[in-house]
């Protein structure tokens, strides 16, 4: 059985990105699906003087090779002053002086959202620009705006968004 991970750029303990992750990894038929929470993954903050005298912290290396060992990535992105949450930069960065291609080609749903109306939509925009040239490899991607309006009881309740993440859950899918 294939496995895939899901996990929010967020390090809230009520992450809505957590929430909308996990959804979507639901709605993939015939996978496994392994929950990360970036909390498990607790890293000082990059610094090349710190890389220089101490190395590469080993959680970075344990979040590179789940990334590694899977069949798929779902990652819903939190958006602060918008770019990504400095949790999920920092683990990014780590990562990155490992292995420059860190989502090693791995298929991914791409997501984000936010209490407000344009849905993370600029910290998508950001890293669909960027995960390409670091192996990443995009086949569906999706911004829910206004969780409180559209997310409830852990699912999409407005029917159009949902229709529409079930459309880019598909392409995720057949591309595993």
């Amino acid at each position: 059985m294939k496995q895939i991970i899901a996990f929010a750029g967020s390090n809230s303990s009520t992450s809505i990105n957590k929430q909308l992750a996990i959804y979507a990894a639901s709605l993939v038929e015939g996978v496994e699906v392994k929950v990360l929470d970036l909390n498990d993954f607790d890293l000082p903050l990059y610094g090349m003087d710190y890389e220089i005298a101490h190395g590469i912290p080993d959680n970075a290396k344990k979040f590179l090779d789940l990334i590694k060992s899977t069949d798929g990535i779902v990652l819903s992105l939190a958006e602060h002053n918008g770019a990504y949450a400095t949790a999920f930069k920092n683990l990014f960065d780590w990562m990155s002086r490992i292995d420059g291609k860190l989502w090693s080609d791995k298929p991914m749903l791409l997501m984000a959202t936010s209490p407000g109306g344009r849905g993370g939509a600029t910290a998508l925009e950001i890293a669909q620009g960027r995960f390409g040239y670091m192996g990443g490899n995009i086949v569906g991607s999706f911004s829910l705006p206004s969780f409180s309006d559209n997310f409830s009881d852990g699912k999409i309740t407005n029917k159009e968004l949902n229709s529409q993440l079930l459309e880019e859950v598909e392409q995720f899918a057949e591309s595993l």
